[in-house]
């Protein structure tokens, strides 16, 4: 099932390119929004098409490589992209935000969901009123979102506890750092010990920690998972804050390369750590690609570029996109890490 879903997705993806290829001819990147109003291709749209990322803690790092997909995507295509989000980690506040993009009407929403309950409703109601709704990293998958984009967040998990395990010589007591009730982070730790269980009986999960994403938070639980298991040689932090606030932790507690750490995605605090050695490796998403696909997708969506089949694909009730496209991972240690800084 997992394997169609990938051909799929790597078949629209296709498809997206030779069209885009085809309405471009010898355009440009640089002469697209000029050519906007004399191009009848169908992938030249008009700057008032405006497309909004929705995301949550807005400010921090990790949204700059989707949104700057995004941006890519909306310029090749002559569109407008704009980002907001919920300031904090508050449910209430980021459907809050959804519902005043949603009262903006604009031609497609990107988004990313803190809770998958939570934003269910506002996403069925911006469907219903014509708005298309994508949906990346995060998902709602009982909502009627078209199509999510994000890490198999599981396989990242089973991937981050091969990597600890190969680490720590395949032994010892090890914990994880996360954010319990969203989505994304209670699959990557559902893949971890899962793993841990099943491939390595040497190792034992003894701790799951909430880091409220937050480095303070982060670093205070780790201070206290240290302490409750003296014996701990490993964790596995499952976003960037938490690894972060568990890397103060260690230094402080005096235990660089005695307690190694494996965390997720690239902001410069992990990068910088991992250059110093006191983060080990981190999982690295594929952002870029959530924004950029994720843009292609709601303006096909907008534009009624999709056929699935041979009519209407609304009122057959047929999907018309692949309702999930695995962006990838890489493993960033020591020895790559210089690459995915950004530039």
């Amino acid at each position: 099932m997992k394997t169609k879903r990938i051909i799929s997705a790597f078949i629209v993806m296709t498809l997206v390119i030779v069209a885009f290829l085809t309405g471009c001819g010898n355009s440009t990147s640089n002469s697209v929004s000029s050519t906007s109003n004399s191009s009848n291709s169908p992938l030249i749209g008009s700057k008032d098409e405006k497309y909004v990322m929705v995301t949550f803690v807005s400010g921090i790092e990790y949204w700059k490589g989707a949104f700057k997909g995004m941006q890519d995507a909306a310029k090749y295509l002559g569109v407008t992209a704009q980002y907001t989000g919920a300031n904090e980690y508050d449910i209430n506040q980021q459907v809050t935000v959804l519902e005043q993009v949603i009262a903006q009407k604009p031609s497609g929403i990107l988004l990313t969901c803190i809770n998958p309950d939570a934003l269910k409703d506002p996403i069925n109601r911006a469907i219903q009123q014509g708005i298309p709704v994508i949906t990346f990293d995060a998902d709602s998958p009982n909502s009627l979102r078209y199509s999510y984009l994000g890490t198999s967040n599981y396989n990242a998990g089973v991937i981050a506890a091969r990597t600890l395990a190969k680490l720590v010589g395949e032994k010892g007591e090890v914990g994880v750092i996360t954010i319990p009730g969203q989505l994304n982070h209670e699959e990557r730790t559902a893949g971890f010990k899962d793993t841990i269980a099943k491939e390595f009986p040497n190792m034992k999960v003894v701790s799951v920690q909430d880091g409220k994403s937050d480095q303070v938070a982060s670093a205070q639980a780790m201070a206290s998972m240290m302490q409750a298991h003296p014996n701990l040689v490993g964790v596995f932090t499952t976003e960037a804050s938490t690894g972060v606030g568990a890397a103060t932790a260690v230094k402080e507690a005096n235990k660089v390369g005695k307690v190694h750490i494996v965390s997720f995605d690239t902001d410069k605090g992990t990068l910088d750590n991992i250059k110093a050695g006191v983060i080990d490796a981190t999982i690295a998403q594929g952002t870029w690609n959530m924004g950029y696909w994720g843009m292609m997708f709601l303006y096909h969506l907008k534009h009624d570029l999709v056929r699935p089949i041979d009519g209407d694909w609304k009122t057959a009730r047929v999907a018309p996109l692949p309702p999930i496209v695995d962006t990838g991972v890489n493993v960033v240690t020591k020895d790559n890490v210089d690459y995915f800084y950004s530039k």
